[in-house]
């Protein structure tokens, strides 16, 4: 790599300088991905990262050029607000999302209940003997008045508001 006559690293190629053999970004940012240290270097520049690398130990350097390069390109795309920007309007999503959700499911729950309400008049009416069928037909009578204006979706947004 450095100094063994193979092309420099890419920070070192983009600052026009000689790679050495301890260079501190030769690990990570390789002469094949030019475009990585370029981001990096116009938001925060190399002599900043060169020093956040120095102050790590060496383990942690390639999480932390990994993190410096995301927040780097979300800086380009948003100057105000980078990564927070992005993780704003996931959770803006993720909440609207769980609203939709909670929506759905109170109106699946009132199907079932005018599902589960429509099946017992069916058993009770199939039920009726012929001698009952004046009483059961009265009773038919104020079921259907009660449940006419049933809206399963309306109730469900009304629990919701």
């Amino acid at each position: 790599m450095p100094g063994s006559g193979s092309s420099p690293c890419a920070a070192c190629k983009l600052l026009r300088r000689r790679c050495a053999k301890d260079c501190v970004f030769a690990p990570h940012f390789p002469p094949q991905e030019p475009q990585k240290f370029a981001y990096v270097h116009k938001i925060f520049g190399a002599s900043n990262i060169n020093k956040m690398l120095q102050e790590l130990p060496f383990h942690q350097r390639g999480d932390a050029v990994s993190s410096i390069v995301y927040e780097a390109k979300a800086r380009l795309r948003d100057p105000v607000y980078g990564c927070v920007g992005a993780i704003s309007s996931l959770q803006q999503q993720v909440a609207q999302l769980q609203s939709q959700l909670a929506v759905a499911q109170a109106q699946n729950l009132c199907m079932r209940m005018h599902q589960a309400a429509m099946a017992s008049t069916i058993v009770a009416n199939t039920e009726v003997s012929p001698l009952d069928s004046a009483e059961s037909s009265d009773e038919n009578q104020q079921y259907k008045h009660v449940t006419s204006g049933f809206e399963p979706f309306g109730i469900a947004e009304a629990l919701l508001s």
